[in-house]
């Protein structure tokens, strides 16, 4: 289940990222300014809320099925510029391996391209994580470049490399994305065509 983080989610966010510190840390920057208290938390998921009803970005919760755990997170960025999204993605330690990462991009690619109507899907992985390069790989994403001091380092630190993978609208039929099983559905509930 991938949705918008809601801040009741706040425990669920916890659990996923306080077990998983040491995991997360060597690739998300963010990571280094946890723990965070459950009100920091709530908080956070707040804005979250916030930005993506006002179309701002959209963080998204990847949750198992039946929504009683976190395994992730992902989302949709608008840092990637005009006419392009940004897709970025982690999952919690104690699920890693089991595809979530790989479904989750899948299916936002397609909402990214055919529900937003962007031309351009791009991820950006630092080079040295071998399991996120495997994700675009996979799906069909074009390996355009590896730029240097792209991306966010540790106060303190430089900005690290980053590989950039790109997804054009009209690529999309000849990739991995195209196939993806999934449903997409909108605030009310209703189905929305992929």
């Amino acid at each position: 289940m991938l949705r918008c983080w809601d801040p009741r989610d706040a425990p669920l966010l916890a659990d996923a990222i306080d077990s998983s510190l040491d995991h997360l840390r060597p690739w998300m920057p963010w990571a280094h300014d946890e723990p965070r208290s459950l009100d920091e938390r709530i908080g956070l998921l707040r804005g979250f809320r916030g930005r993506f009803d006002l179309g701002e970005d959209f963080v998204y919760g990847i949750f198992s099925r039946d929504e009683r755990e976190a395994v992730g997170g992902s989302g949709l960025h608008t840092r990637a510029g005009e006419g392009a999204l940004e897709i970025g993605y982690w999952i919690r330690a104690s699920a890693v391996g089991r595809g979530y990462a790989r479904e989750a991009t899948a299916a936002l690619a397609r909402v990214a391209i055919r529900v937003c109507c962007v031309d351009r899907v791009e991820i950006r992985v630092d080079p040295a994580n071998e399991a996120s390069l495997r994700i675009p790989r996979a799906l069909g994403f074009a390996e355009e470049a590896t730029l240097r001091r792209r991306l966010p380092g540790r106060e303190g630190e430089a900005r690290g490399d980053a590989v950039v993978f790109a997804l054009f609208a009209d690529e999309l039929d000849r990739t991995p994305v195209s196939s993806a099983q999934l449903e997409a559905f909108d605030a009310l509930g209703r189905s929305i065509p992929l």
